[in-house]
């Protein structure tokens, strides 16, 4: 049986504010505007090239039993690139502030940048220079 994540729930304060920062400062395509139940409004956004997407929602949690997490207390997303130069380029182009790359190792795979949403919600941006060919879980299942 395979596994595959395809929706993370993201806490936001404002959904439109962080439609527009994901959508124009990241370029992630919006799949889904709408309010898919009475009261509930979703935004669905997925970056290029990604099997995984991001909900936005301000009142999601009300709808499920355990934690509420608070806007902004999500860390540690993390997206991955074949080129972070290239991408820290297009990202400052757009207006995104986003750390310099760090190499904490030489191997592919070691290189990262960060950035925050308007909320707080930490991201980094990894690269994997073997993904401008493959799929990391085929170089991982190799």
């Amino acid at each position: 049986m395979h596994y595959t994540l395809e929706l993370i729930p993201l806490p936001v304060s404002d959904v439109d504010r962080a439609r527009d920062f994901y959508r124009d400062k990241l370029g992630f395509h919006v799949d889904i505007d709408a309010e898919v139940a009475e009261g509930l409004r979703i935004v669905q956004l997925t970056p290029p090239g990604s099997g995984c997407s991001i909900a936005l929602s301000e009142k999601l949690w009300d709808m499920m039993d355990g934690p509420n997490p608070e806007p902004g207390s999500y860390q540690g997303l993390q997206l991955c690139v074949s080129d972070i130069k290239q991408a820290r380029a297009e990202l400052v182009e757009r207006g995104l502030e986003v750390s310099e790359p760090v190499v904490f190792a030489p191997e592919d795979g070691g290189t990262f940048m960060y950035f925050k949403d308007p909320d707080g919600n930490g991201w980094a941006i990894q690269e994997y220079r073997t993904r401008a060919t493959q799929p990391l879980r085929d170089v991982i299942a190799a």
